[in-house]
């Protein structure tokens, strides 16, 4: 008698609690999605838009601010993404091996992931302020600054990468925290008996195991750093620095779709940052694959 495989696609039951959740992704990404691509290819306003080819896209690619948008954006996804996940690292190795209450401390790096990034960018201007800020405070202790982190157009995008860094710790932090829970102790208790260095176990041992932590985290830090605008709105005040100097891609789009009610150009630049995003991550993926081989 052959023995029948169950199928969860061709099972009725499985669809019939799938519904829920599958109309809810339809509504909310799949058709916006399509929308977004329609609209990219139109021009007027929401109520009366018509066909204008691609035009949309021939005035956003040849628009100096949109390309300034997406170096900023390259600059700040390969600088805060990179030193970030270092600084991390060395912040969960640190907590897992030399701290004793690490229940804590976990809860003390959390606490900024779960607070409103809104709210944090006020107490980074505070900080940050070229007057009264705690930052240039300390700094006058070494004969440097006052440094103007907010209101001088070269050190916009400093401010926000160095944002942009920490308040990317806390989520990093607690997911390396979990990688490194779930790495084979035995394996340093061999590297001890042949007197491997705790560097050597690092490279040897911890970090190959870490692999497809370090991979997931890449992946979403950089599409989360490719689509940054929150960041930028709280650390500057709703604006993207002096004379635009901090702009990103998602700012851009923001601007056109709400300031300018250029919609269509607006979603033609949207498109255009989701086929980067989608190029990059899927050569990210590749490389990654190779080197975890």
């Amino acid at each position: 008698m052959k023995k029948l495989k169950y199928s969860a696609e061709n099972s009725p039951q499985a669809w019939l609690y799938l519904l829920p959740a599958l109309f809810i992704i339809i509504v909310f990404h799949v058709y916006p999605l399509i929308k977004t691509f329609i609209i990219s290819f139109e021009k007027g306003t929401l109520n009366n838009l018509v066909f204008n080819g691609v035009r949309n896209y021939q005035i956003v690619l040849s628009d100096p601010k949109f390309h300034k948008a997406i170096l900023n954006t390259t600059l700040y996804s390969f600088t805060v993404v990179p030193i970030g996940l270092i600084i991390s690292m060395i912040i969960s190795l640190i907590i897992f091996e030399k701290i004793k209450y690490k229940d804590i401390f976990e809860t003390i790096f959390f606490i900024p992931y779960l607070t409103s990034i809104i709210a944090v960018g006020i107490v980074f201007r505070f900080l940050l302020n070229k007057d009264y800020g705690f930052i240039n405070y300390i700094l006058s202790f070494i004969n440097v600054g006052p440094i103007n982190f907010l209101d001088d157009p070269k050190m916009s995008m400093f401010t926000l990468i160095i944002f942009g860094i920490w308040s990317g710790l806390a989520f990093n932090i607690i997911i390396l925290l979990s990688g490194l829970r779930n790495v084979e102790r035995n394996y340093y208790k061999v590297a001890d008996m042949f007197g491997a260095t705790k560097t050597e176990q690092f490279f040897r041992i911890t970090l190959p195991q870490m692999i497809p932590i370090i991979t997931f985290l890449l992946m979403v830090n950089f599409i989360n750093a490719f689509k940054v605008y929150s960041q930028v709105f709280a650390i500057f005040n709703g604006k993207a620095g002096i004379a635009d100097s901090a702009t990103t891609a998602v700012f851009y789009i923001f601007n056109k779709f709400y300031v300018e009610y250029r919609y269509g150009q607006g979603m033609a630049a949207a498109v255009i940052l989701f086929i980067l995003i989608l190029i990059f991550t899927m050569i990210q993926n590749y490389v990654l694959k190779r080197i975890s081989k």
